[in-house]
């Protein structure tokens, strides 16, 4: 994998780490909901993710991300459309989508670790 295909892993791994750290590691919808912040913030950590798997597609369209096209819309959406973004669909992603993204990143990024190792 190439260097700048590995920032971009790392891009999106410290963002998932900051959503978990924007929600002070408890998932409440209440809170979420409730913290206009804590919004705003985490749309921005999902603007970032967005765009480091947009990145990561057009150099490597085969990356073993599942829901990369989705991710990539989700963040077009929240730019383009963000008077109309849904907290409920956020809060979703958040629950739903970034636990398996984070484990993929993790694997991509370990996997990656091994190869270089045994060069």
């Amino acid at each position: 994998m190439s260097d700048i295909e590995l920032k971009y892993l790392s891009d999106i791994e410290k963002s998932i780490e900051y959503i978990d750290i924007h929600l002070n590691g408890v998932r409440n919808f209440n809170i979420f909901q409730n913290n206009f912040t804590i919004q705003r913030a985490i749309e921005r950590e999902l603007e970032i993710i967005g765009e480091a798997t947009n990145q990561l597609l057009k150099l490597n369209p085969e990356i073993k991300i599942s829901s990369a096209r989705q991710i990539v819309d989700t963040r077009n959406r929240i730019i383009h459309s963000y008077d109309a973004v849904d907290e409920n669909i956020v809060w979703r992603i958040i629950v739903r989508n970034i636990p398996v993204l984070d484990k993929e990143v993790k694997a991509l990024l370990k996997n990656d670790s091994k190869n270089r190792k045994s060069d």
